[in-house]
């Protein structure tokens, strides 16, 4: 098989996906979250849960799917709620948080997440984020061709994971530094207003997007 006919979809593909990642959205929204508030090993297993959650849009649009849900408004209706709901529910979840601290001394969390949890955080996040869907819709059937070979898209989606999981794993590392986390930790609570407010609203643009 002759890769190099496909240089052209894929340059295309990564470009769109960089563009995207660096977009804030719900996925950057936790993993700040997560940084700030359970430190770099949840927020590491939560990008890792991120970018496994692509793994979800790529299967669908690989089995034909992802065709099936952009011609049905009903089963992107269903999507996009779940999505919307989904975000809500960690907003509401981070209002009602008492807030953090971080030990200035040991530099230790007083709130804690297991790895299992912060990776289903991610997973989820990803997984029902309508954002997502639409960028892999619009991908697999405008950029990518259907005549396409399956294990060629295979290859697509597994760059799309593994660029993805650096992406927010290196933010977790950055946002996860001494004087970052020193620096959110004079908000204490308000972080987690802020960032409680700012899913709610991005779950209600969703619900209300058409």
């Amino acid at each position: 098989m002759d890769f190099t006919l496909y240089i052209n979809e894929f340059t295309i593909l990564m470009l769109a996906l960089i563009i995207a990642l660096l977009s804030p959205g719900p996925d950057f929204a936790m993993v700040f979250k997560q940084s700030i508030t359970y430190g770099r090993r949840a927020s590491i297993f939560t990008s890792i849960g991120i970018g496994l959650g692509i793994s979800v849009h790529i299967i669908y649009c690989i089995l034909g799917i992802g065709l099936i849900i952009s011609k049905s408004i009903i089963l992107f209706n269903i999507i996009k709620y779940l999505g919307a709901a989904y975000l809500i529910y960690l907003g509401i979840a981070s209002l009602k948080s008492k807030g953090f601290k971080i030990d200035e001394n040991n530099i230790k969390y007083h709130e804690s997440m297991s790895d299992f949890k912060s990776f289903m955080v991610g997973f989820l996040c990803n997984a029902l984020n309508p954002k997502a869907t639409l960028f892999f819709l619009s991908m697999f059937t405008v950029v990518i061709s259907i005549d396409t070979p399956i294990l060629v898209q295979v290859i697509y989606g597994l760059f799309c994971v593994l660029l993805t999981t650096v992406y927010f794993v290196i933010a977790s590392l950055f946002l996860t530094k001494d004087s970052v986390r020193k620096f959110f930790n004079k908000f204490g609570i308000w972080f987690d207003r802020v960032v409680g407010t700012v899913l709610i609203s991005l779950g209600i643009k969703i619900a209300l997007s058409k």
